[in-house]
């Protein structure tokens, strides 16, 4: 079974793409919702969390996303400590996950897929991206957070300028109707392929 990565931007629209391609019957794989799970339910992960961000960094409802959010996004050094903890587990799922699908590929949905790492072990590559003021407005309307909050989180991942080379098929999503269209396109590419 192929692998295709995809990947974009905070607030590009990967997950309504995920969306398009689960439509089309391909299996998805979305990366961050497992290492939210996992984080949650591993001791080994929390106890590593815990030793590297302190006790505040778990509550009775798992972790605690602000307080980690706020000491990880701003700290490249502790963002990537927390990434080699999280990371680790989600290749091992993300392996068993594959093995169970059926079809001619599957997507792997990773915000951080070029910086992990992650885009070596993939097939193909759709990159997603949209303006960063459109970007920075869907954060807003969709999180919780500040526009410097959003900015410092859009500083963490590569430039869409960086990704762009890396990528075998970029989705521009600033028009659904295109962006489906798009992914169509895209499905029966994969399948000639």
């Amino acid at each position: 079974m192929k692998i295709v990565g995809l990947t974009g931007g905070i607030g590009s629209g990967k997950s309504t793409v995920a969306g398009f391609f689960k439509e089309l019957g391909v299996p998805v794989y979305i990366a961050d919702v497992e290492a939210k799970r996992i984080t949650n339910t591993s001791k080994i992960v929390r106890r590593k969390v815990i030793a590297l961000l302190g006790e505040k960094s778990f509550g009775t409802e798992g972790l605690n996303r602000s307080f980690v959010a706020k000491k990880i996004f701003n700290d490249k050094e502790l963002l990537n400590q927390v990434n080699n903890i999280i990371h680790p587990k989600v290749r091992q799922h993300f392996a068993r996950w594959v093995k169970k699908q059926k079809g001619h590929y599957c997507i792997k949905e990773a915000a951080i897929l070029f910086e992990s790492g992650g885009h070596t072990q993939c097939d193909y590559i759709i990159l997603v991206t949209a303006p960063e003021s459109i970007r920075v407005e869907r954060i807003l309307k969709r999180d919780p957070i500040t526009r410097k909050e959003v900015q410092s989180r859009m500083d963490n991942q590569w430039p869409d300028e960086k990704k762009i080379p890396l990528a075998s098929f970029v989705i521009e999503n600033t028009n659904l109707a295109e962006t489906k269209k798009q992914v169509k396109d895209i499905h029966h590419r994969i399948l000639k392929g």
